[in-house]
């Protein structure tokens, strides 16, 4: 069960930084607080490897055709990046949304290998995923936040509890996918290095035999595993990919629909207001500047 404190702090947080909807920084690094006073649509974004923990309310996430719900209490998993459609589900002003998120560090989990030793991993593992959370994880999470209210425990303390977060999430029922990142030579270890290369080079058409020979695999094994960890296809990752860019251009930095086509990569500004109707609902021309729910950016990553 949540802390009743963990959520009234947590909330209160975001309310002192009124980001309510967008989120917030806490004192620790890449720990961040959410809270939503309402339901939301369903909005596209891009998820990094996280953890989230929901202290209250619900929220849904929809990655091809596969719905994962995730309330309070629960964990979400997610061991690789890849664009989502998700929704707050329950919210309300008296009893809002609220869940705090913590960027995944891949290499802490790695380093823990031979320590945890041998687990299983799931054949049907899924790179988004989410299970109730144990009293333990809960109780780490909830040491977590706490340490953003003073910098030197912070400093100190929290790479400490970051590690034994890592751990519970290896050791969890959901975090199959992630403990298959701890091979690096596991097809999702090697999917994870051509993600990293399509979005470093989204801009540029890299042909899809190049990218299964990067991760030495044959054509069709290729396209088998990238499906299996993002739900979709490599031509449609980078699509999705350049779409979430320049929406992010048009809102956040003002850009033409024009500019923001050519810049993402596209050659044709038609064809690219065409996509990104089908794929938000609404023309490149329409797309307000603001702020984008549901996400924090940091450089050019977000998480939810």
């Amino acid at each position: 069960m949540v802390p009743e404190n963990l959520i009234r702090d947590v909330f209160q947080l975001v309310e002192e930084t009124d980001s309510f909807g967008i989120g917030c920084a806490t004192g620790v690094d890449n720990l961040f607080a959410f809270a939503n006073a309402q339901t939301t649509e369903c909005s596209a974004s891009f998820y990094e490897p996280i953890m989230c923990l929901v202290l209250q309310g619900a929220k849904e996430a929809y990655l091809n055709g596969r719905v994962v719900r995730y309330r309070a209490g629960d964990t979400l998993i997610v061991s690789h990046a890849i664009p989502v459609d998700a929704a707050v589900i329950q919210a309300s002003r008296e009893t809002p949304y609220a869940a705090l998120a913590l960027r995944l560090d891949l290499g802490l989990a790695r380093s823990m290998c031979d320590e945890i030793g041998d687990l299983d991993e799931s054949v049907d593992a899924h790179s988004l995923d989410a299970g109730a959370s144990d009293v333990a994880l809960i109780d780490a999470v909830h040491r977590l936040f706490n340490l953003s209210k003073d910098p030197v425990e912070a400093r100190t303390l929290a790479p400490l509890v970051m590690r034994e977060i890592h751990f519970r999430l290896l050791r969890a029922r959901h975090g199959g996918m992630l403990r298959q990142l701890l091979n690096h030579d596991s097809p999702a270890s090697r999917i994870t290095q051509v993600i990293a290369t399509m979005r470093a080079n989204f801009k540029t058409n890299i042909p899809v035999a190049e990218l299964a020979s990067e991760c030495g695999m044959s054509l069709s094994a290729f396209h088998e595993h990238f499906r299996s960890v993002t739900a979709t296809t490599p031509l449609q990752y980078q699509k999705e990919l350049r779409l979430l860019e320049a929406r992010r251009l048009l809102v956040s930095e003002n850009l033409s629909v024009a500019s923001a086509a050519y810049e993402v990569g596209y050659e044709s500004p038609t064809q690219f207001s065409r996509e990104f109707s089908r794929k938000f609902g609404i023309a490149p021309s329409m797309q307000k500047p603001g702020g984008l729910p549901t996400v924090v950016r940091q450089s050019d990553s977000r998480v939810i």
